[in-house]
């Protein structure tokens, strides 16, 4: 396949200044490549604030050049595009090859603090790693990603953020023909677990790949004191455990079901990526899968955690040469950092559930929180109204709660929250206020974020545009957002599915 070439556009600095140390330093690991010309690009949805934070010009972006390169048409001056290889355990099934089969990597862009972020491509066209893809995206699931993510990040969860989102003019078959679309979105990197499971197996470039991730995402680890490498390689490994093990214990508190956890969507930085079949809790329920892909529950809500762990214990498999000439030695540190992880999220997930409560910071009962999961569980209770509910209950209106739960079913755990409250110091006017910043009102609820992306396919954007407001306002009630609040009709909940959108 050959490299179609498109020269450079003048964007009038729209996106300039790209670097390309990962394409520089690790080529083994990238292949140059430019995105497909679009027919007839067209922008749908531009974040202007995250522009505008990375010092992008919003009014160029908007015009024909700025939307070139955001469709992958035309490269930015002096950009290097590159699609970038890795491997992946998918559904517990090794690939030794993977790689960016419709996504770019079209430089890194640099903050005010100096740290490096990557802008990236996805559905712009076939790359050698397309597998016999065609190498594109359609609206509906690139509006998923920039939505999602959006909202993501204005709950505080890490997160890749979107930019823009682009139609093609290019009718792409997926269930049907549906309009092509080229979502545009940075992240810390897109290093993953997978990255590593493909340096690995080609020698050398094992090594330099793993500086390159310790100085862009764990800079503390390259100073550490000069001991040997194996202990910079382990501590790498650290803290990546770490940074995964409080991601998820978020995804976890904030009912978030990512769908296809891969360990070629297993990021180094700690970062949620790639939004494929993903989907919030209505009802809470430990067994919800979503996507339609994931026949046997390999991914479920409540399986999270340990697919997690099992992702990093791959990683884990790829650093063993780093850490120690002696297997034995090497598998018995990375052992003892992987046996960390249980710990570790458990941590990171209790105080968040005592924030949720009202106690952040107070030592929680374990069985106070497993109480309320099980009555969660037992009775089909909506996740995120729960907790705004108990918040209003402890101002003396109970007319939320008991519209989730009858008072006969709540009364003992309630006795016992208010007895832990009042065990901690914690007045219940500052509980309630406490509990309302960091438990949303609003998520993407399946219904409203289906509904809209479908009118998008249709041409119409404006319940995505509505949507979207209120998603990135999480926690700020509004008379005229209510609808949003509240849990999918039960109808449409038992039969909703997801989809990847490849």
């Amino acid at each position: 396949m050959a490299e179609i070439p498109h020269p450079p556009v003048d964007t009038k600095a729209a996106i300039a200044g790209l670097e390309s140390t990962y394409a520089d330093e690790l080529t083994a690991l990238t292949v140059p490549w430019q995105g497909a010309p679009s027919p007839d690009p067209t922008l749908l949805v531009l974040n202007e604030q995250l522009a505008e934070s990375l010092h992008l010009d919003v009014e160029t972006l908007r015009t024909a050049d700025g939307v070139a390169v955001l469709s992958g048409t035309s490269a930015p001056p002096g950009a290097k595009p590159v699609a970038m290889a890795y491997a992946g355990h998918q559904f517990g099934g090794y690939t030794p090859l993977l790689g960016d089969g419709r996504a770019l990597l079209l430089g890194e862009l640099k903050t005010d603090d100096g740290r490096r972020i990557d802008l990236h491509l996805k559905g712009s066209g076939r790359t050698p790693f397309s597998r016999g893809g065609d190498g594109f995206a359609v609206v509906g699931p690139m509006l998923r990603e920039y939505l999602v993510s959006e909202a993501m990040h204005a709950l505080g969860i890490p997160t890749t953020r979107s930019l823009s989102v682009v139609a093609t003019g290019q009718a792409v078959r997926r269930n049907g023909l549906e309009p092509g679309a080229v979502l545009a979105r940075v992240a810390s990197s897109h290093l993953r677990v997978g990255t590593f499971e493909f340096a690995v197996r080609q020698g050398e470039i094992l090594q330099p790949l793993a500086d390159y991730a310790i100085a862009r995402h764990y800079p503390a680890v390259a100073d550490l004191p000069a001991q040997g490498a194996d202990s910079r390689y382990l501590a790498f490994f650290d803290a990546v455990v770490d940074a995964q093990a409080s991601l998820v214990a978020q995804w976890m508190l904030a009912g978030f079901v990512h769908g296809v956890m891969n360990t070629d969507n297993t990021t180094i930085s700690g970062e949620t990526i790639d939004y494929g079949p993903c989907a919030f809790l209505d009802a809470f329920d430990p067994n919800a899968v979503f996507s339609s892909i994931d026949r046997g529950g390999r991914y479920a809500f409540g399986n999270q955690p340990a697919v997690l762990k099992w992702n990093l214990a791959r990683l884990a498999e790829t650093l063993l040469t780093l850490i120690d000439s002696e297997p034995d030695a090497a598998i018995a540190a990375v052992t003892g950092v992987l046996n960390t992880f249980d710990a570790r999220y458990a941590s990171h997930y209790s105080a968040g559930m005592a924030a949720k409560l009202g106690l952040a910071g107070a030592v929680v009962e374990q069985e106070l929180t497993d109480d309320l999961l099980a009555l969660l569980t037992d009775h089909g209770v909506d996740w995120t109204s729960t907790f705004r509910a108990l918040a209003d209950e402890l101002r003396g209106d109970s007319a939320a709660l008991d519209d989730l739960l009858s008072r006969e079913r709540t009364a003992s755990w309630l006795q016992r929250w208010r007895g832990a409250l009042a065990d901690a110091g914690v007045a219940l006017p500052e509980a309630a206020d406490a509990m309302d910043r960091v438990n949303p009102i609003y998520i993407p609820r399946n219904h409203h974020l289906d509904a809209a992306l479908r009118a998008a396919t249709d041409g119409d954007l404006g319940p995505f545009e509505t949507l979207l407001e209120v998603v990135t306002h999480p926690f700020e009630r509004r008379d005229e957002w209510s609808e949003y609040s509240g849990p999918a009709p039960l109808v449409f909940s038992e039969n909703f599915q997801t989809f990847c959108g490849t």
